[in-house]
């Protein structure tokens, strides 16, 4: 029996670990400081025992609700996932991550009326605010929904970053949060011929740790979460990022390991940095510039919205 913590426990110590799944069991066992919940964990949730009361008083509900059919899938879907957020808020002593309409990514007034609804459906349900961040995909009019709710107390976690500029208009525009996509950006590369030598040339580590230099650099207060991860290695790489959002099946690696765990990601000490705000030209010009955030960004709001559409039409037979 090794003496040494586990490589997940050395972990909490350098970053704050968020579990990135909507499984009940998986983050009572692990204990993560927070959580997220998206439409297809929602989906894949719907086959778990505990949430089947919560699932038959909703469905119970719709089929009470008259008018547009379509409408009460909607909001069947909306229900299910702050039901679910709600339950999961009680097992993590941190905050519940919570995605917004995929396909009204490129809406602004969309998505500042779905995150108002979202927040005020978990008051009801007695979550508050604090408990709560919006997920919402860094397009340039996510960032700008964003800008409007971190300005109304609603924190928001700006998801799908693959690219320096929407990391920093995330964070100029005050984002509570950024998610860079490790292995997805790793993924790119490596579909397109270029896998890398080792784990410090991997092309999502070294995006993530430019992003964490640069945000402390600047003294900004935006939260960098690393997510999407292939394989501990790339956590491990980034041990000492502000927060890491992890699959259960690469937690319990990491628990299972009893290896040394050394810091990778150190704060540097802020400087006064003169910057010319990101615009949306200048947003629209780099991000055109970068064909692996271009069609990172695009299938990845492609895949939530129809993992949200798949989630409406599993209702819809349900109803």
């Amino acid at each position: 029996m090794s003496t040494t913590p586990s490589k997940l426990s050395q972990l909490r110590d350098l970053s704050v670990v968020v579990a990135d799944t909507g499984d009940y069991d998986a983050i009572k066992r692990l204990q993560p400081v927070d959580c997220t919940t998206n439409p297809t964990l929602v989906k894949k949730a719907l086959d778990l025992p505990v949430y089947a009361e919560l699932i038959e008083r909703e469905l119970a509900w719709g089929r009470q609700q008259s008018g547009d059919r379509e409408a009460v899938v909607h909001a069947v879907a909306d229900r299910l996932t702050i039901g679910v957020g709600a339950l999961l808020s009680t097992l993590v002593p941190g905050r519940v991550s919570t995605e917004v309409d995929a396909d009204q990514a490129h809406d602004t007034a969309a998505t500042v009326a779905k995150a108002r609804q979202f927040i005020q459906m978990y008051a009801d349900a007695g979550v508050p605010r604090e408990k709560i961040l919006i997920k919402i995909a860094a397009t340039w009019e996510g960032v700008e929904a964003a800008r409007v709710l971190q300005a109304e107390g609603i924190d928001c976690n700006l998801t799908l970053i693959f690219n320096p500029t929407q990391a920093l208009a995330c964070s100029e525009a005050g984002a509570f949060l950024i998610s860079p996509f490790v292995g997805r950006i790793l993924d790119w590369y490596v579909a397109n011929g270029q896998t890398p030598a080792n784990i410090d040339e991997d092309p999502g580590v070294v995006f993530v740790r430019g992003v964490y230099a640069e945000f402390k650099r600047r003294g900004s207060p935006t939260v960098v979460m690393g997510a999407s991860f292939r394989s501990t290695a790339q956590i491990e790489a980034l041990a000492g990022c502000d927060r890491l959002t992890i699959s259960p099946d690469l937690l319990e690696k990491l628990d299972a390991d009893h290896g040394a765990l050394p810091r990778k990601l150190v704060a540097g000490a802020a400087e006064a940095v003169q910057v010319t705000p990101i615009d949306a030209a200048t947003f629209a010009a780099d991000l055109a510039a970068d064909p692996m955030a271009t069609e990172k960004l695009a299938t990845g709001i492609d895949a939530f919205a129809k993992d949200l559409e798949s989630l409406r039409e599993r209702i819809r037979a349900e109803l």
